[in-house]
């Protein structure tokens, strides 16, 4: 069956977002589920107050890891993508194409050289990342195997979002759903019938990637889609790809940079609480990503309307995308963290079991997630500057809240509080702040110049 295009230049942008976001959002969730189900069995691994907490806290301290991957799939596709929907709004598909071919070749370039990085330096990586002499086998163990399927990562990550950039997110939704359906059944096999343990978590993760992967390719080779994968598209071409690596650079920092602040976290956890410290940061990690996976799914859900529209310079259509974007997040948000101050424990509990794991997280959950409210702002507003193809602002916000805030408040807030396990949770909430604020004064102004010169005839792009 050919799939239904979906006009984005018209109709009710309230009930397009919906329609986009709805299988997005699903797929954002579903996607975490590769690693958090692993998670979930790793953390019930018998005996749980040993074997299972240890291994936890070992997979734990290889997500910087898969963070770097997923990373450069962001860099090398995410900033792609919004300049491809902008040129189909513009009447140029084919220069969308070829968008969308360079970013695959270099895509496969990335997966190689990454994969013979990690190979070869994954131990002392792990140890850098917060690994302990109790934890470093389990967490090799683990990112032996898994980054053996980084070509896999990268294609179903950077290529999947080439499909949901047409609009087709019911289609970018089944990537998902496919992947990470077979690897919570190959997992709890892999892991306990035949007694893998974490290299069985590891297994199924690749095995599904792989599935995921050979579903986008062949959806983006077949008649079905509107950006075809054509083989004389695929030689790089600069002119063609530096934009999109330029724009890409804010999604790679904000997800590249997650190793960076994880090493931090876990460093000065690893100094002040010890291993019981590190293990609740896995456990907050995994709630803080599973939880913001809506809030991601929104703003891709309405980077093809803010894109296209902005192609099209529809100024008003763009206008209305962004307000509900932003009325969705912030709803949201403040919901997500009501939820999480009056009942962190079943958050928990979903990772471990452990009574003193469970009552050190539960207390460490509401002071990091404190400024979770008004986070759906920062969300909705640096998304958008992405889907505009504003690389600078972007890129600025993208530093600002973790490299210039985060990453010096956790090492100067312990020097003011005598409870310093307490002072470095709480620089997440002071550094959401503070980058809420300043995201929201920023795109104010430059949101208003960008829609004035869009009306006023200047290029859009």
């Amino acid at each position: 069956m050919k799939q239904k295009n979906v006009d984005l230049g018209s109709g009710s942008v309230g009930k397009l977002l919906f329609s986009l976001s709805l299988p997005t959002i699903a797929s954002q969730i579903v996607n975490m589920l590769y690693n958090l189900v692993d998670r979930v069995y790793i953390g019930h691994m018998e005996p749980v107050d040993t074997v299972g907490k240890l291994a936890l806290t070992g997979v734990g301290v290889c997500l910087p890891v898969i963070m770097v991957i997923s990373a450069f799939a962001a860099l090398l596709a995410m900033g792609g993508a919004p300049r491809a929907s902008i040129h189909e709004g513009r009447g140029n598909p084919r220069e969308a194409e070829r968008i969308m071919g360079n970013s695959f070749t270099l895509l496969l370039v990335a997966s190689l050289v990454l994969t013979l990085v990690f190979q070869l330096f994954a131990e002392p990586l792990l140890l850098t990342f917060g690994a302990s002499p109790n934890t470093i086998g389990y967490a090799l163990s683990y990112m032996r195997i898994y980054s053996m399927g980084t070509l896999f990562v990268q294609m179903t990550l950077g290529m999947n979002a080439y499909i949901t950039a047409q609009g087709f997110t019911t289609v970018s939704m089944k990537t998902v759903l496919i992947g990470a359906g077979l690897n919570t059944v190959l997992d709890p096999i892999f892991i306990f019938t035949l007694g893998m343990g974490v290299r069985g978590a590891a297994l199924a993760t690749i095995i599904s990637q792989a599935v995921s992967a050979v579903w986008v390719l062949r959806f983006l080779t077949s008649s079905r889609t509107r950006w075809r994968l054509r083989k004389e598209h695929l030689r790089p071409v600069p002119a063609v790809f530096l934009p999109c690596l330029a724009l890409g650079l804010a999604p790679f920092i904000m997800q590249s940079t997650e190793s960076l602040i994880a090493v931090c976290f876990n460093s000065s956890l690893l100094k002040y609480g010890g291993d019981i410290a590190v293990g609740t940061m896995t456990v907050l990690t995994s709630v803080m990503q599973f939880a913001m996976m809506p809030l991601q799914g929104l703003s891709q859900g309405a980077q093809p309307i803010v894109s296209y529209n902005f192609g099209a310079r529809n100024a008003q259509r763009v206008r209305d995308a962004f307000r509900c974007l932003l009325r969705a997040c912030l709803t949201y948000s403040l919901v997500l963290w009501a939820l999480v101050q009056l009942f962190p424990r079943p958050f928990v509990l979903i990772f471990n079991n452990t009574p003193e794991l469970v009552d050190y997280a539960v207390w460490a959950m509401r002071i990091y997630l404190g400024a979770t409210g008004i986070f759906g702002i920062q969300i909705a507003c640096q998304q958008t500057f992405i889907a505009l193809g504003n690389a600078k602002a972007s890129l600025f916000l993208a530093i600002l809240r973790k490299i210039i805030l985060l990453i010096p408040l956790i090492y100067i807030l312990p020097h003011f509080f005598a409870n310093k396990v307490f002072a470095v949770f709480l620089a997440e909430p002071v550094a959401d702040l503070l980058a809420v604020c300043t995201t929201a004064t920023m795109f104010a102004v430059q949101f208003k110049k960008s829609m004035a010169a869009l009306e006023g005839g200047q290029p859009s792009a």
